[in-house]
């Protein structure tokens, strides 16, 4: 079955069978359950929902039924087109709408799209909010407008533009020193949003660029998850030498993942890393990441005299944890940056913003600022399971044998020894439990998630 219903939303490949794979009929019904459960919240008065998506080739089927259903329930539709998931959050507070559906899949293959679902102030829907909106179409509590109070159309195609107006006006962004420093950069938009977007930026940046899949056709040149592996492409091109910075970003532009002069990778979970830097150096405070992010932000914003905290894996938790402490930087290991000074959510234009500054105030090569941080490596291993296995058995085990050991368990089991780690969690999609491992080499971290995983294949017998 590839229909995955979650309380981030719904998601799937296209075709096949209903409530098997992401299909009309279900768009519809999961649509209406969030638009039920948006007029039900009363947390806004505005009857408008702002949908975007990115350029995926099932886009705009997707995009059609997401509308004329919110239409059918009494909703008026701000359709903002082709854009960046970040983009879709900032419109529903500019727009000042009750919500807002962004039809990306993020970074999974062509064939997949899906809908994530935003509240009134822009940003994911909480645990509780989602479970609710789950329940509703599981129970199609539904009741659809009469002909008199039929939802309206719109399209705005304003807001890239107000969206980079937004990245240039913050303090932090020093556009004066970037056009200084006449950068030259590779971008890989993996024929997405980005093509569109990140052009417009580096233009007002005053940044010269050169776009590798930058027409926004959704048929990826490469698997559009932003890894090592999946980026020959643009690596090879910044080993002619031509250029001070590679740029990658992920089809819905929340990922960001940078590549260095010399066209090696700066390591997507330094992204998070070295912005923060920048950011601390000039605005003291805290930091937050998710449980199986680096160590190397921890440091840094102990070098800053901030308190790192860490949240369960999601974003939504990240960003929950950043208003509880009070963060002034945070995200995601995976390129994830949330600055609050823009909004909660992240976004890789002002990720870029950032670091483009941070490296002009520098003055230095993209290889050398990454050799000024901290240097782990993290292994990513797995388990699969079978239907028998208890998971929270095996992980109350794991607490008993490690319990000299300092002990996280909001998410799963995370074990931090004096110079290394390890993060055992259940997938919510997949029958596995994800191995997170960092140590100091990348043999080092294999070994303590294997060290992990045979505890684990033992108790299975």
């Amino acid at each position: 079955m590839t229909l995955i219903k979650s309380i981030s939303g719904i998601r799937g490949t296209i075709g096949g069978h209903t409530g098997d794979t992401l299909n009309p009929l279900d768009i519809v019904k999961f649509t209406t359950a969030y638009a039920t459960f948006i007029r039900r919240s009363g947390k806004s008065a505005s009857n408008k929902i702002v949908v975007g998506r990115d350029a995926r080739i099932s886009g705009a089927m997707v995009n059609n039924v997401v509308c004329g259903t919110l239409m059918g329930v009494g909703y008026d539709v701000v359709n903002i087109g082709l854009a960046t998931t970040p983009t879709t959050e900032l419109a529903v507070k500019m727009a000042d709408a009750a919500g807002g559906i962004i039809i990306t899949a993020s970074h999974n293959p062509r064939q997949w799209n899906a809908l994530k679902l935003l509240n009134n102030e822009g940003e994911f829907l909480t645990a509780a909010d989602g479970k609710e909106v789950l329940d509703i179409a599981e129970r199609e509590d539904f009741e659809y407008a009469d002909v008199d109070h039929l939802g309206h159309y719109y399209e705005d195609n304003s807001f890239d533009d107000r969206h980079i107006e937004s990245v240039l006006n913050l303090r932090l962004v020093d556009t004066e020193a970037i056009r200084k420093a006449g950068f030259k950069v590779c971008v890989d938009a993996v024929n997405s949003v980005g093509g569109i977007i990140l052009p417009k930026l580096l233009e007002k940046l005053g940044v010269e660029y050169k776009v590798l899949y930058g027409e926004p056709t959704g048929d990826f040149a490469h698997n559009p998850e932003p890894l090592e592996k999946n980026l020959s492409g643009i690596m090879d091109e910044m080993k002619k030498g031509c250029y001070d910075l590679g740029i990658v970003v992920d089809p819905d532009v929340d990922r960001l993942a940078f590549i260095s002069e010399d066209g090696t990778m700066f390591g997507e979970e330094y992204t998070l890393v070295s912005v923060a830097d920048y950011v601390l150096s000039n605005t003291p405070g805290n930091t937050v990441s998710n449980l199986s992010s680096t160590r190397a932000l921890r440091d840094v914003t102990e070098k800053h005299s901030g308190v790192y905290s860490a949240a369960a894996v999601g974003e939504v938790n990240v960003t929950t944890k950043m208003k509880e402490v009070n963060a002034v930087i945070g995200g995601e290991g995976n390129g994830g940056v949330i600055y609050p000074e823009s909004h909660y959510g992240r976004d890789a234009l002002v990720g870029i913003a950032l670091f483009l500054s941070s490296l002009a105030h520098k003055g230095c090569k993209v290889s050398e600022l990454r050799a000024s941080f901290p240097e782990y490596f993290i292994a990513k291993n797995r388990i699969d399971l079978t239907p028998s296995t208890d998971v929270k058995a095996i992980l109350n085990k794991v607490k008993e044998l490690y319990k000299d050991e300092q002990i996280n368990d909001i998410d799963g089991v995370k074990i931090d020894f004096a110079d290394k780690w390890v993060h055992l969690r259940a997938s919510n999609t997949e029958p596995i439990i994800r191995v997170y491992s960092e140590a100091a080499t990348m043999e080092e971290a294999d070994k303590l998630g294997k060290t992990l995983m045979q505890v684990v294949y033992d108790m299975q017998g």
